[in-house]
């Protein structure tokens, strides 16, 4: 394997499971933008000074590797096609794009490798949790609705335990540039000259977090068929005004809320809601299915906390008392994802998540700022404008 990123998720997750399956991999390459953190994480797992590298083109040439896992920051679609022109599979986290034209194009440069290409970092669908919640729902044909709810604290917060090793100093000028240029050309395809609170609501909250709820909505074959009605909304504490009174560009730095409601493909409803909320205590995500004989609800701890079980509680009708069951596995889901990425590209394993699946979910993305700005005259351009006006008085 080669990994593209060495930053948080990548040292406080993927590197140490992967280091713990020699059964299943080796960390044959890595490359980041910063050779110092290149250098420790290469000290860290044995990876000879070699095959360290700074970047995505010449770790490719350097050869010597089955696969590319990428974990860096921003859109991956350009990572993608450079792997794809290498004839390599992929195991991308997300978000894999910003537009769903990166993925089109990613669509059509997909090479034929006798086994799927590529499998998205959707690792809650591999959760026992919510296969197990699948499992239950596939008989159900009555879903009235499912409600999904996101409290999400700093990335910090969550991340202390790791000791996540940064650079020491800022990168340089021109390296930041560049990716600065990068997303700036994105952010204008994707919502035009939108203001910065709703590119971070697009990019901060929706394609890099509720995109694992959309997900796991279509984990239980009930993706979204319109959104009727978001809101996207900053809400500050008496505290965080205080704040915002000595840093307003620290404060406009955090994503604003976010809900969404509408109908599900298979009928019934949805409710999407996201808090970015600084000084809240842990991660929590629910997601709570209701139908015509009970409910089964998921509760997730966070994610990068290995081996702490999702809860899932399944409610229904015994007689005439109330059965409540629940669930708990310590399965680690990250590294059962790890697993079906080897079965994908060594026995041709179907990922739950690949390019169409990554495209829709972008696209639910888009619908939810799309309703939002056509509701609230907000402006907005790109493909998220280009969706506005196609559906101008009706659902998105």
């Amino acid at each position: 394997m080669g990994i593209l990123g060495l930053g948080a998720v990548a040292q406080a997750v993927h590197l140490p499971l992967l280091a713990k399956r020699p059964d299943l991999y080796t960390i044959a390459s890595i490359c980041d933008l910063s050779p110092e953190v290149a250098d420790a994480m290469g000290r860290r797992y044995g990876i000879a000074e070699s095959r360290r590298f700074a970047g995505l083109d010449d770790m490719l040439d350097a050869g010597g590797i089955d696969a590319v896992m990428i974990l860096s920051r921003g859109s991956h679609a350009s990572a993608v096609r450079a792997i794809f022109a290498h004839r390599l599979p992929v195991f991308c986290e997300k978000p894999l794009a910003f537009t769903t034209a990166e993925v089109d194009d990613l669509i059509a440069a997909e090479p034929d490798l006798g086994h799927p290409a590529i499998l998205l970092g959707y690792m809650k669908q591999y959760d026992p949790a919510v296969i197990e919640a699948a499992r239950l729902l596939a008989d159900v044909d009555d879903i009235r609705s499912i409600e999904a709810t996101v409290l999400h604290p700093t990335g910090a917060s969550q991340l202390d335990f790791a000791r996540v090793i940064g650079p020491s100093s800022p990168l340089p000028p021109r390296v930041l540039a560049e990716g600065d240029a990068a997303d700036q050309a994105l952010r204008r395809d994707a919502v035009g000259d939108a203001d910065e609170a709703l590119w971070r609501a697009y990019r901060g909250a929706l394609v890099s977090s509720l995109a694992h709820d959309l997900s796991i909505l279509r984990s239980f074959d009930s993706p979204p068929a319109t959104v009727d009605f978001a809101d996207i909304w900053r809400q500050s504490s008496r505290h965080t005004r205080r704040e915002v009174g000595r840093d307003r560009k620290s404060f406009g730095e955090h994503p604003p809320s976010i809900s969404a409601t509408g109908t599900l493909a298979a009928g019934g409803r949805f409710s999407l809601s996201w808090h970015y909320l600084p000084d809240f205590p842990a991660y929590r995500e629910t997601v709570r299915v209701v139908h015509g004989r009970g409910t089964v609800e998921l509760t997730f701890p966070s994610p990068y906390l290995l081996h702490a079980p999702t809860e899932l509680i399944t409610t229904t009708l015994d007689g005439d008392a109330e059965h409540r069951v629940l669930r708990r596995s310590i399965t680690e889901a990250f590294e059962t994802q790890l697993e079906a990425f080897h079965a994908m590209v060594r026995d041709g394993l179907e990922p739950r998540s690949g390019l169409d699946a990554g495209r829709a979910d972008i696209l639910d993305c888009q619908r939810i700022v799309a309703s939002f700005a056509g509701r609230t005259g907000t402006p907005v351009g790109g493909e998220v404008g280009r969706l506005v006006k196609e559906h101008v008085g009706g659902r998105i």
